[in-house]
């Protein structure tokens, strides 16, 4: 079978592997199509290659059919189209043993610490099998993981019915928080820099302001009758998003933290203390948010046509990286690599 490697300094190459036999309590799946995410890109960049080395199959972001079931597996069948949850957690440390397997002190990240879906097969614990409702195209359920993450991020921030909320970043995770948001009832607005993004953003319906031309948090205060968000994304990852994350957050607002900061930026820790500010982090995702993303792509509160905008074969999967990485337009949101036949 066919398979992508990086193999460091921002290149692939394609390889002919052996198909190994699924062990015990795993899952074979026949890999259809597969996203390719930030954190991919990290890797592609090096700044991980003492995490993942440099012949590393990558791939996280995925859809399937089920290809063959290891020994132990049940309620589960050969044919079925999947997605997986790429997550393995070691069961016994301090977050494991309170149900917080997600946050694992030892999680494994199956598509990063291990071999991943770029790959024409690849075998899963079968835990990490989520099966998919018919009539879902394995196209569009290739975006359920970091429909996962959105729907996680407003999880944990307890997104209510006609709260307003504000989203600081347009990319693609901050956009599907926005589709989540206001699948949840949310009054959503974005904020965003980037033409292309504030462009797609308005096309969806969402408010969108730019914080170039219009003072974000005076906005957010006016259009709310002065209060402020209830619930405040912060997914730009930038000392900017941090200082407006305060300043348009209503009287004991919830901040949830989504951007990983490469540095410690500066808080406005004299807000949270006048307004009651609430701290929120929010890390990946647990089972039932698979389950919701699912259901949401499936309704069609997700748009996943206008979130797919390239797919690409595997053979060029380097050329689909340096393209997503030189793109300075942001008019990509999410590019799809396929890998196999999706049917």
């Amino acid at each position: 079978m066919k398979a992508a490697f990086y193999t460091g300094q921002r290149t692939f190459q394609l390889r002919d592997i052996a198909r190994p036999d699924p062990a015990a309590d795993e899952v074979e799946v026949r890999v259809a199509f597969n996203g390719i995410c930030g954190t991919d890109l990290h890797a592609y960049h090096g700044a991980m290659d003492g995490r993942i080395g440099v012949s590393r199959i990558l791939g996280h972001e995925m859809s399937g059919r089920i290809a063959r079931l290891g020994a132990n597996v049940t309620g589960l069948a050969e044919g079925q189209p999947v997605v997986i949850r790429p997550l393995n957690s070691c069961g016994a440390c301090p977050a494991c043993t309170r149900g917080l397997s997600h946050i694992c002190h030892n999680l494994s990240f199956l598509g990063l610490d291990t071999d991943g879906a770029l790959q024409e097969y690849w075998s899963v614990p079968a835990h990490a099998v989520h099966t998919l409702p018919d009539g879902v195209s394995l196209e569009h359920a290739a975006l359920t993981e970091p429909v996962a993450v959105a729907c996680h991020d407003v999880r944990r921030g307890r997104v209510q019915p006609d709260e307003d909320v504000l989203i600081i970043g347009g990319g693609p995770i901050g956009l599907l928080i926005a589709m989540v948001a206001r699948a949840a009832g949310a009054n959503v607005t974005l904020s965003e820099v980037n033409p292309a993004r504030i462009a797609i953003a308005r096309g969806l319906g969402f408010a969108t302001l730019d914080p170039r031309e219009t003072d974000v948090a005076a906005a957010v205060m006016q259009a709310t009758g002065t209060k402020g968000a209830d619930v405040v994304f912060e997914v730009s990852g930038t000392a900017a998003g941090t200082a407006l994350m305060t300043d348009a957050a209503a009287a004991r607002g919830r901040i949830v933290m989504v951007a990983i900061h490469t540095t410690r930026p500066p808080v406005d820790l004299f807000r949270f203390f006048w307004r009651e500010l609430e701290l929120i982090g929010a890390r990946v995702y647990e089972p039932q948010d698979f389950d919701q993303a699912i259901a949401l792509i499936a309704s069609g509160g997700i748009d996943a046509r206008t979130m797919i905008t390239d797919i690409q074969p595997l053979e060029d999967v380097g050329r689909a990286f340096a393209a997503l990485d030189d793109s300075a337009s942001g008019q990509a949101m999410k590019s799809l690599i396929r890998v196999g036949a999706p049917d």
